[in-house]
């Protein structure tokens, strides 16, 4: 048996992995103020807060520890394997979700969730790599990323639609069992890498090949041009700190509004789980279309003749600056409607700029040293985002939100000054003389 265009159908699936990702890590977010309530009901809104700030702290740091596990362990077992072993535990421990009883539990769910979870970006990125030419993974790139964010489209209403019906521990055990059915047509599709695969047609297994082969060709050909610092000289380079800074500014800003969306609904508004389905999903719309859009009028500058150290900068600036006035706006945005239109606003001028800001590493550097810096900005951006998080609670009593969209806003202009400032030109870095 041959199917054509098998590997649109593998990188579907890997998008609909993403999707599933953010459907159980929203899970927590949307049914907090039920699990609050029942868990906690002698506690205040801002000891629930902290609470509900610990557990995600938790999250975000073995969230950032887990992308170096899997990243490793995508390398030693392959792409087909690695899936099964991140999707599968991190299905098993959101269904676990449902015996928490208290903080240590959730926390110890939590964080098997974040490790097992963080596979999912290193296994797509591979598999990407693996089943398409250098040509289209710029767009198969963009397919699985805007899973992200459809993931917070349907993650919302589609749990608050299923409190109408489950209570909040069993709706733990379904979003968990979606993940494990996944499975089912992963292993019955992904039999072996694209060399090996009987349901592969040779024109289709040429295709994918013949066009990684140029690529390894061209990348011998620029081996010897291309500028791979120690660590130390990669750290000396006020380039380097120019990226890691605009990582670490950025970041939070995502981050803030993926854990505490539901939250500010409830509390500002006076919300229950079921209002937060009709309103909690316009922001990720925003989301998505600024993926698409970021990455879109990148590649129309380029071909229009921009350099790439002028695409880079103006996108960037015009992600941050769309941002910048949204934030400020949502210290008193007026009605619900407004506030989650303006949260679309930030969250469309993010990824507008994010995904410009991710490609910088490789934009200066060699390829053995893309990965080094990547890695340090992601470092950077996972502690900051934990750090504000951690903030939430203290500066939010009262329901009082905007001291937190104002530092957001500080933030954005950071990136500015940032990419700016210490990144004069966007280029490859040749060696100190």
């Amino acid at each position: 048996m041959k199917i054509k265009g098998l590997r649109w159908w593998i990188i579907g699936l890997i998008a609909l992995a993403t999707i599933i990702n953010y459907i159980d890590r929203q899970a927590l977010v949307v049914l907090w103020p039920s699990i609050a309530e029942d868990l906690y009901p002698e506690k205040t809104t801002t000891e629930r807060k902290e609470i509900y700030a610990f557990i995600s702290v938790v999250f975000m740091f073995s969230y950032a520890f887990g992308q170096s596990i899997f990243g490793k362990i995508f390398d030693k077992v392959g792409t087909r394997i690695g899936f099964v072993l991140s999707i599968g535990f991190w299905s098993i421990a959101t269904a676990l979700h449902a015996l928490a009883k208290g903080v240590a539990s959730f926390a110890i769910f939590r964080s098997i969730l974040g490790i097992s979870e963080a596979g999912n970006w290193p296994g797509a990125a591979k598999g990407n790599a693996e089943w398409f030419p250098t040509t289209e993974r710029a767009f198969a790139q963009g397919l699985f990323n805007s899973g992200a964010a459809i993931g917070g489209i349907v993650a919302i209403p589609a749990i608050a639609f299923l409190t109408v019906y489950f209570s909040w521990q069993m709706i733990f055990v379904i979003v968990g069992l979606i993940g494990l059915l996944w499975l089912v047509p992963w292993l019955i599709i992904v039999k072996a890498p694209p060399k090996k695969h009987p349901w592969l047609t040779e024109e289709e297994k040429k295709y994918i090949l013949s066009g990684q082969k140029v690529k390894e060709a061209e990348d011998n050909t620029q081996k010897e041009e291309e500028y791979n610092p120690t660590t130390g000289e990669l750290l000396s380079r006020k380039q380097s700190w120019g990226v890691i800074i605009a990582s670490a500014a950025i970041d939070p800003i995502w981050w803030l509004f993926v854990f505490w969306i539901p939250l500010y609904l409830s509390e500002v508004y006076g919300m229950d789980v079921k209002g937060i389905g009709i309103y909690g999903w316009v922001p990720y719309v925003g989301a998505m279309l600024g993926a698409w859009f970021g990455g879109l009028y990148a590649q129309n500058r380029l071909k229009a003749g921009w350099n790439v150290n002028k695409t880079r900068k103006v996108v960037i600036t015009l992600g941050c600056v769309i941002m910048l006035p949204a934030l400020l706006a949502l210290s008193n945005p007026g009605s619900p409607i407004a506030a989650v239109l303006i949260m679309a606003v930030v969250l469309f001028g993010f990824q507008t700029a994010i995904g410009n800001v991710q490609t910088l590493p490789s934009d200066l550097y060699g390829k053995k040293t893309v990965g080094t810096l990547s890695g340090f900005a992601g470092t950077a951006a996972k502690l900051s985002g934990a750090g504000l998080v951690a903030l939430v609670p203290m500066l939010t009593k009262g329901g009082n939100y905007a001291p937190a969209f104002i530092i957001g806003a500080v933030l954005a202009f950071i990136v500015i000054a940032s990419v700016w400032g210490l990144i004069p030109k966007i280029e490859p870095l040749k060696a100190k003389k």
